[in-house]
């Protein structure tokens, strides 16, 4: 199959939009399926206001239908509601084409965080925006339930997967508090990984009272800022690969804090990496730590990530090979594949 992805979330940027679609193109193309992308580096694009490491592009809906009528592929799927997202669904409705979405972030709430907008007038653009697809994948279960309250239609719930080899127990040392990454630092380790900016409600896990060292890696608009408010943190930068792998498996818990992620694929790397983990009430945490040996969800983070100090580690390991990115490109292939488009539709 001849598979079209259009996202405004790619490469250089580093977060769970970029990393799901990544791994999903490359199941697919081991199943032998054709993958094309239309991504900000293919239009010129300017830097989004207060977070210029998000690049919006110039897309127009015409040059857009052209570049779709050219590539005549046989799926369309549409994963952000950017400018791109937008010019593709302009063009597909254009050209009478089917095309799926994917809902990956709580945009309506992000903006309003940033922005005086009040959410219901984002809902709204975002319903419109979905309900002219024929499918929009979700990321968990109890986020579909809420979209469907709102009125968004067709929801399918569109798990995530992780790298079971790299996010894995046998990268912690023997002595965490003499060797590895937190070598020298007061134990425990209470970690969070992610892009440091304020959707992702850093301030609340580091106001925390815990004993021990919080530590934040990743970098973003807020670090800055994070770094003069709290000097007891620490603060090692962006890591990735194996050097991730490690700051993961010698930690003690992992605290989630975020309220506006859809999912959290730092959980299930967290998991992978026999790490415990804490959140608050809300979807990504509710639907992944269902085990309650595994993590803790409370309204309380306070609470829960010193409870979360006792969990077995090779638990949190067990419950994350239930995941994979084989299943969660089933998933989306399911839906692709309902979605094909006749030669007919293709020449329009």
């Amino acid at each position: 199959m001849d598979i079209l992805i259009v996202t405004d979330a790619w490469h250089p940027q580093v977060n769970g939009v970029v990393r799901t679609l990544v791994s999903v193109i490359g199941e697919f193309e081991k199943r032998g399926h054709k993958v094309r992308t239309v991504t900000p580096s293919d239009y010129l694009s300017v830097p989004m206001p207060t977070y210029p490491e998000i690049r919006l592009s110039l897309a127009a809906s015409r040059s857009m239908r052209k570049l779709l009528a050219e590539a005549a592929p046989d799926v369309v799927h549409i994963a952000t509601e950017g400018p791109l997202g937008l010019a593709a669904r302009k063009a597909c409705l254009q050209l009478g084409w089917q095309f799926s979405t994917s809902y990956h972030t709580r945009f309506p709430e992000y903006l309003n965080a940033r922005i005086p907008v009040p959410v219901e007038w984002t809902y709204a653009f975002l319903r419109r925006f979905h309900n002219a697809g024929t499918g929009c994948l979700v990321a968990t279960q109890s986020m579909a339930d809420e979209l469907r309250k709102k009125g968004f239609a067709n929801l399918v719930a569109w798990t995530r997967g992780v790298d079971h080899e790299l996010f894995n127990p046998a990268h912690r040392r023997k002595n965490p508090g003499t060797e590895g990454p937190y070598a020298g630092l007061e134990p425990p380790i209470f970690l969070n990984v992610g892009r440091i900016a304020t959707e992702k409600n850093i301030d609340t896990f580091l106001e925390l009272d815990l004993p021990g060292t919080k530590v934040v890696v990743g970098d973003g608009p807020d670090l800055p800022r994070l770094k003069a408010k709290y000097p007891d943190a620490v603060f090692p930068g962006v890591h990735k690969g194996v050097s991730l792998a490690e700051h993961y498996a010698n930690a003690d818990v992992f605290v989630f804090p975020s309220l506006t992620d859809t999912f959290g694929n730092v959980i299930l790397e967290a998991l992978s990496s026999g790490l415990p983990v804490v959140g608050f009430p809300v979807p990504g945490p509710i639907d992944i730590l269902t085990d309650p040996a595994v993590g803790v969800v409370d309204p309380d983070l306070r609470r829960a990530a010193l409870s979360a100090l006792d969990l077995d580690r090779e638990a949190a390991r067990s419950h994350a090979l239930g995941y994979s990115w084989e299943a969660c490109a089933d998933i989306l292939l399911s839906v692709l594949q309902t979605n094909q488009l006749r030669p007919a539709q293709k020449s329009a």
